[in-house]
């Protein structure tokens, strides 16, 4: 993927494609941030632990993101009371802000250069996107994160050069950093500790039972775990899963950069940024003062004729000054959506598990549901249940219809979102 990211990402090794037999306490199947999170978490409790990626690593949707550390999940925990219970939202809440300190905590002990910047932002275009923010801090501070505040339309300007929006919600413990490159810095982490991780191979087929076999095309792992990480990009190795998620795409274009004057003049906190809408925009600034922008969900993830023709209109709007700016990477990447918005982690068997559906806030969610993931497989999976107490809905309309079907209702809340309704 001919992506910013892929052009300023540091030297990685080419690693093997698993040929022949292969033996490992557990066998990760994807190394994306869950993977990856889950390989690491095990690594360090002294697991022998094999990871197969189909392509490289990083591949991903982990590899082509935002790379903005949105707390949270995609339903907020208010939402998840109201249609869960107290109890859940409770323990989500308490898990809401995990996947961001383990973000940092590897970045400081693995001394993983990633260009990570400190703090977010959340905009409202609208009065009713403000009311909608102020129930989420209120609800951010009855679980502890007080340091999230509202600032109206002279506040959001401190961090924001467009007259776009009436204010905003701030939360200083978000953040950005190179999506790549971090996953970069885990895999050597990971591999320090005598891990192994196969490129290049893909999973074919898992065979389930106490010891339970991933297949490739030209060899197998026999494992006493197998984590299931493939998310969006996990192809019918298991098609139980693939029925669950549907694949969505978003599109980012990153400018030539910009100079530390205009970069300045946009966003002057460098904080990252998303709006309030229901198909939303994001953008941050990178190390070099590039802008890079992303939105344009496409369910079903096709391809779209032009992804700058997609996303630069929507960016103008935001910064007209950008006009004559030279727009150098254009990418798309797929993520998983779920029918509640809400992740799904569970198990297949009791030694099969899987993970996936982070719905478009895997950055923080993935980091978190991969720690759940191994603490299960080392005999404490109390908050892996309780994750994977959520009920599982299919998509409206089968895996025929559910496009359309979800496109119809994205067309709903667009259009509530343009008349501020």
């Amino acid at each position: 993927m001919a992506s910013y990211y892929a052009a300023s990402a540091h030297p990685a090794p080419q690693r093997p494609k698993l040929s022949g037999k292969e033996t490992a306490d557990v066998c990760i199947v994807g190394a994306g941030f869950t993977g990856m999170s889950a390989a690491l978490e095990l690594a360090e409790k002294g697991f022998n632990v094999i990871v197969l990626e189909a392509e490289r690593v990083g591949f991903g949707a982990s590899g082509r993101n935002g790379g903005q550390l949105v707390n949270g999940y995609s339903r907020s925990l208010g939402h998840i009371g109201r249609h869960y219970g107290e109890e859940a939202e409770r323990n989500c809440g308490e898990m809401a802000l995990e996947g961001a300190t383990i973000i940092r905590d590897r970045i400081d002990r693995f001394g993983i250069e990633c260009d990570f910047a400190e703090g977010g932002v959340v905009a409202a275009l609208n009065e009713r996107h403000m009311r909608s923010l102020r129930e989420q801090t209120e609800e951010w501070h009855r679980h502890g994160h007080t340091s999230v505040h509202m600032v109206d339309r002279d506040g959001i300007r401190a961090h924001v050069g467009s007259d776009q929006y009436v204010g905003g919600m701030v939360d200083p413990y978000g953040g950005h950093f190179h999506p790549l490159n971090f996953l970069l810095g885990e895999a050597r982490a990971f591999e320090a500790m005598s891990g192994r991780i196969f490129e290049s191979s893909r999973v074919t087929g898992v065979s389930q039972g106490q010891k339970p076999i991933v297949k490739t095309e030209d060899g197998e792992v026999q494992a006493d775990h197998v984590l299931l990480c493939g998310n969006a990009y996990l192809g019918n190795a298991v098609p139980k899963l693939t029925q669950q998620i549907m694949p969505v795409s978003s599109q980012v274009i990153a400018t030539e950069p910009l100079g530390s004057e205009l970069a300045q003049q946009l966003l002057p906190t460098r904080h990252c940024i998303e709006d309030s809408r229901f198909v939303l925009d994001y953008f941050r600034l990178s190390a070099d003062n590039r802008l890079l922008y992303g939105g344009g969900t496409v369910y079903g993830a096709r391809d779209i004729a032009s992804i700058t023709g997609r996303i630069r209109p929507g960016m103008l709007k935001t910064f007209p000054q950008l006009a004559d700016v030279k727009i150098d990477y254009a990418w798309s990447g797929n993520f998983a959506l779920t029918m509640t918005r809400i992740p799904q982690i569970g198990r297949l068997s009791d030694n099969v598990l899987f993970s996936h559906g982070d719905s478009g806030h895997g950055v923080t969610t993935t980091q978190m549901l991969g720690r759940r993931l191994a603490e299960a497989v080392d005999g404490d999976p109390a908050k892996f249940d309780t994750l994977a107490a959520f009920p599982y809905l299919p998509f409206i309309g089968g895996r025929l219809f559910r496009v359309p079907a979800t496109v119809l209702g994205s067309w709903y809340y667009s259009l509530r979102d343009k008349l501020g309704i």
